[in-house]
């Protein structure tokens, strides 16, 4: 059927980009960066700018004795670190294709990865590198702690003696010592492939996304205009560095401002998140829905539901003060310096989001994936819409597929230069996700309104279509369900053309409220007859199932579906 594609921000591309990513590095390098605080590890190392380009060009020597060649793929599997993101540097200036993988991944899976993704090195961690079996990676030659920079692994001795002179071969380069005036990277590789990125999405297995240069320097220079930091900032970087939402805009792009960047170092607790918060100070926080809307459940929602604060909230003038107190409160356990909070990933709870905007705090819901490197629509703070995930950026040209874009829901469609190639070795799949014309099917549902604000309805793949005919998006149903009390997290699936809500109970809330069996065996019914009289007939939820584990995830914290029937 042909359908009337309504169209954001028709400009797809910004031309001749300004700057590559590593023009970018090299320009903070040459300036005053050099021995300003760059990449930190809470609790562990820290590196200066100038540290970090040392190391940088001693892997770049490393290489070129070594023998590797442009467009070669080396794999990173390792935890979060500053040592991480050095390692990825180091790869990415030497124009070699980096293939970062989930640092949570199986060691079946990695070892999997390396082949499809044809690497010929391995940087990984030690502990992770003995779960490893090197005899089912044929292809790679070498492999390298990134937590001490030792060989693990190496098919020839020269190679690795190589490595251990890497101290004396930077001398003998640099006589005179290596200065900001030494740092050259390439600059004419726009459209050479930069990253293939494995997605671990909701709906199956990992693909790998191809994404150039050019790519990341369209997702920077929108960035530079419309999320504006600086060397003065700091950023605490708590999401997955080998997921593009974290990879970008907790490293990547604040690293081209001069910002200081701490990574945790650990598994993040409220408690280690709390003291790293304190301790760092950020100017901004990047994060997923979940965490922000635990934050809420477990500190302001208990002041929020006591009697007096109940009937205070209705006043007019005191439930101001009231609501500046606990917005002071939440900025102040924050390090007392957050601008914004930028939520990505997955839907904000409506009824969380509703008290989000009564206490005035600086949030936003942004909108990407991997494909899209990874912003496909944003607003700040002061300009989002409850509801909405932002305008598209004006780096791609974004469409709905559908008769009526403003009222009948449609696939979410984009192009530009922050689109990705396609899947490496994977003909079909990339034939798949791109029309006639060019446009990435994203596989999202979506709306715009009349001021260009995109909602999102739910993905093509989880609709469910109703016995009347309706299109159900179960994503709307589990945000009422969501909502209810002592509901941590919800699935809807159909069965039977019935809907069933799985739900998983907020086990820290029934402890705290101290409910016994019988009362807690009652909450599925509760939870059913409470969601129905909230939602149309349509929609409404014939059973509620209560599982014993939370749902399994993606990194960005978005449910994987096709595991729950």
């Amino acid at each position: 059927m042909d359908s009337v594609n309504f169209v954001i921000n028709n400009r797809g591309d910004y031309g001749s980009l300004p700057d590559t990513v590593a023009e970018r590095y090299q320009k903070i390098l040459e300036r005053k960066y050099w021995n300003k605080s760059a990449l930190n590890t809470l609790g562990g190392e820290s590196f200066t700018y100038s540290q970090m380009a040392t190391l940088i060009e001693k892997f770049h020597i490393f290489f070129d004795k070594a023998g590797l060649q442009k467009g070669q793929h080396i794999a990173l599997w390792a935890r979060n670190s500053a040592r991480w993101g050095m390692s990825y540097l180091a790869v990415n200036t030497y124009e070699a294709v980096i293939v970062p993988i989930l640092a949570d991944f199986t060691p079946e899976s990695v070892e999997s990865l390396v082949n499809h993704s044809d690497s010929i090195a391995l940087l990984t961690n030690a502990d992770k590198w003995a779960k490893l079996d090197i005899a089912k990676m044929p292809e790679v030659k070498v492999v390298m702690d990134v937590d001490n920079l030792k060989i693990l692994y190496c098919r020839k001795p020269e190679i690795e003696a190589l490595w251990n002179n890497i101290d004396n071969l930077l001398a003998e380069k640099y006589p005179d010592g290596f200065g900001p005036e030494d740092v050259v990277y390439p600059t004419d590789n726009m459209d050479d492939l930069a990253v293939i990125n494995y997605t671990s999405g909701s709906t199956g297995n990992p693909k790998g996304v191809m994404l150039t240069y050019r790519n990341f320097s369209a997702t920077i220079e929108y960035s530079q205009v419309h999320r504006p930091t600086s060397d003065k900032n700091r950023m605490i970087s708590m999401l997955p560095m080998a997921h593009m939402y974290g990879l970008v805009t907790e490293f990547i792009y604040p690293l081209c401002n001069g910002t200081s960047i701490y990574w945790l170092g650990k598994t993040p607790t409220p408690s280690t998140l709390m003291k790293a918060f304190q301790e760092v100070r950020p100017y901004q926080l990047i994060t997923v829905p979940l965490v922000m809307e635990k934050i809420f459940k477990s500190k302001v929602k208990p002041v929020l539901d006591k009697p007096m604060i109940k009937i205070l909230t209705r006043i007019p003038g005191i439930n101001t003060i009231i609501f500046k107190k606990i917005h002071d409160g939440l900025i102040n356990a924050f390090g007392g310096e957050v601008g914004e909070f930028i939520l990505g990933g997955a839907p904000v709870n409506p009824e969380i989001e509703k008290w989000f905007k009564k206490i005035k705090l600086p949030y936003t819901v942004g909108y990407g994936m991997t494909e899209a490197t990874p912003l496909l629509a944003y607003a700040g703070s002061s300009e989002y819409v409850a509801g909405s995930c932002g305008k598209p950026v004006d780096c791609a040209t974004v469409r709905i597929d559908s008769d009526d874009p403003r009222h009948i829901v449609g696939e979410i469609q984009a192009k530009g230069d922050n689109i990705c190639l396609g899947y490496y070795k994977n003909p079909e799949a990339s034939a798949d996700a791109f029309t006639e014309d060019g446009f990435l099917r994203t596989g999202d549902l979506g709306l715009f309104d009349d001021d260009g604000n995109l909602y999102i309805k739910g993905r093509s793949k989880s609709m469910i279509l109703s016995a009347n005919g309706q299109n159900i998006y179960p994503e709307e149903v589990e945000a009422v369900v969501n909502s209810q009390p002592y509901v941590q997290e919800s699935v809807v699936v159909d069965r039977a053309s019935k809907l069933v809500a799985l739900v998983y109970l907020d086990q820290e809330a029934l402890r705290k409220d101290g409910l016994d069996q019988e009362e807690v065996s009652d909450l599925p019914e509760r939870i059913r007859i409470n969601s129905d009289r909230q939602l149309p007939n349509y929609s409404q939820i014939a059973k509620v199932e209560i599982v014993d584990q939370p749902f399994e995830k993606t990194p960005k914290m978005s449910i994987k579906r096709f595991l729950y029937k």
